[in-house]
């Protein structure tokens, strides 16, 4: 049977070690942009958390990012799912199972615009929530929608703004707090930005101008929880320990942070710190930012495709790999922690942290998930240290430059075929394939590289202007695509 509120009602659920959320009826308070593993298993569970304890009596409505996705899905569960959260405490294994209720439904705006836009009426509504990964907080000149769904994310949330404006004739206590999670610098600034432009582009006029700035808090957030979503691997198993199929199931480590920048005000309406979450509220986000997208996500980036080309599947089995976590080692101990401008002592605390958290023995966090928009990914995760390091030490960075080699085979080698590698899907933004695939003629590597380095679109620089840059990232492409990724590294190391 499919998990579903009668299924709860009806209490046929095998195992008593299930916590299962409120069920009573409870008014739209979010509206979030994603509906994806990581919302669902962060920004939710913790509106679920305060819903068990009595302190927002609300629901989630999801918003559907892309044509494509899982709305559907979650709807057929009447917006339930299962999160597993496990890992570590004390030197002790911790497991939970929890069934989530805090969301009310899901919506496809691309299929139902005007749905979409009813929810902007809605007077209970309080908060906007988004996570459309690093490429979706972007600006696109872009027509004013009249009766279809724009292709941006800032540009839904301008459109949805101007309907909740208009509805409520610019009441200033209908306003929004608005929650970007994006992993980018100044997430809610940014969108706000873009909001703002939209607004001018459409010509929307100053009132609506006036009531985006005075009436509506951007927060930039800073998110820390290691999601590897659906389980396919256990998922027979579970779902007989379970009793019930669940199409949207999603695993998480138990360690979570969210970090907000907002006044009194905003943490006085959500208290998540009273709820026991580990949420902090600051006037200054990039000491937190910096060193979790440095350390944490700047890992992830560096080996995710090299160990993944190198035959290992999954964050686990790359720690434990001898030549990918000595790589891991050289990568973040002597070219990502030394350039990074924070107590020394914090950095090291952090980084052994997070090898504790990669090897987490219930987490299969699988590299092509994370790989996942991953040129975006290593513009902001991993290019800020190489720059940093080559500019402090003269010399380029060997295990991050190589990670870049790498990303770029991994990316043209689906039109080209240079070192055979795996098979494998690539998931990216639309025009980052195309643009590789207009490389798949070039057969000179130095060419191909060059090409790739040049393009401001990705790095917002041409990084063949950086000393050495072009020789030693053909250096590195070329050595993969003739005696592989293991190899190569083992020669690196070795330097």
């Amino acid at each position: 049977m499919q998990l579903n509120k009668n299924h709860i009602l009806s209490n046929d659920i095998k195992s008593k070690d299930i916590s299962i959320g409120p069920l009573e009826n409870m008014p739209e308070k979010v509206i979030q942009f994603g509906e994806g593993n990581f919302l669902r298993a962060f920004v939710d569970w913790q509106f679920n958390e305060l819903n068990k304890q009595g302190l927002f009596n609300g629901r989630v409505v999801l918003v559907q990012p892309l044509e494509k996705g899982m709305v559907n899905t979650i709807n057929e569960q009447d917006g339930l799912y299962t999160l597993l959260l496990r890992g570590i405490q004390q030197g002790k294994e911790i497991e939970k199972t929890e069934i989530i209720t805090s969301v009310s439904r899901g919506l496809n705006p691309y299929e139902d615009w005007k749905g979409f836009l009813e929810c902007a009426a809605n007077p209970e509504l309080r908060y906007m929530v988004s996570n459309t990964t690093e490429a979706g907080i972007a600006y696109s000149n872009l027509p004013f929608p009249e009766d279809a769904c724009p292709s941006t994310f800032p540009a839904k949330a301008a459109a949805f703004l101007y309907e909740r404006f208009k509805k409520f004739n610019g009441d200033a206590n209908k306003g929004l707090i608005i929650l970007a999670c994006e992993l980018i610098e100044n997430n809610g600034s940014t969108l706000k930005k873009y909001i703002l432009r939209h607004a001018e582009d459409w010509k929307l006029g100053k009132d609506f101008i006036n009531w985006i700035e005075n009436a509506n808090y951007f927060c930039n957030t800073l998110v820390d929880r290691i999601v590897p979503g659906y389980p396919k691997d256990e998922i027979k198993e579970i779902t007989e320990k379970l009793g019930y199929e669940d199409k949207v199931i999603v695993a998480a480590e138990i360690f979570h942070l969210w970090v907000i920048e907002g006044d009194e005000k905003i943490k006085d309406e959500l208290p998540f710190a009273k709820a026991g979450l580990n949420v902090a509220w600051t006037n200054d986000l990039q000491k937190y930012r910096t060193l979790k997208v440095r350390i944490l996500n700047g890992s992830h980036t560096t080996f995710t495709i090299p160990s993944f080309l190198a035959g290992n599947d999954t964050v686990r089995d790359s720690v434990n790999d001898e030549v990918i976590g000595k790589y891991l080692n050289e990568a973040l101990f002597k070219e990502i922690i030394p350039v990074l401008n924070f107590p020394e002592e914090k950095k090291l605390e952090f980084a052994k942290e997070i090898f504790g958290r990669f090897r987490n023995p219930f987490i299969k966090h699988y590299l092509l998930s994370i790989a996942l928009n991953s040129v975006s990914k290593f513009k902001v995760r991993v290019l800020p240290s190489l720059l940093e390091y080559q500019k402090a030490n003269k010399r380029l960075p060997d295990a991050l430059t190589f990670s870049l080699a790498a990303l770029i085979l991994f990316y043209k080698n689906k039109f080209s075929g240079e070192a055979k590698l795996r098979d494998y899907q690539l998931n990216d933004d639309d025009a980052v394939i195309n643009y590789f695939k207009e490389l798949s003629s070039i057969t000179d590597a130095r060419t191909a590289v060059a090409k790739v380095l040049s393009n401001k679109d990705f790095w917002d620089v041409d990084l063949n202007l950086v000393e050495g840059m072009t020789d030693k990232v053909t250096e590195y492409f070329t050595a993969i695509c003739q005696s592989g990724v293991r190899e190569s590294i083992i020669k690196l190391l070795k330097k």
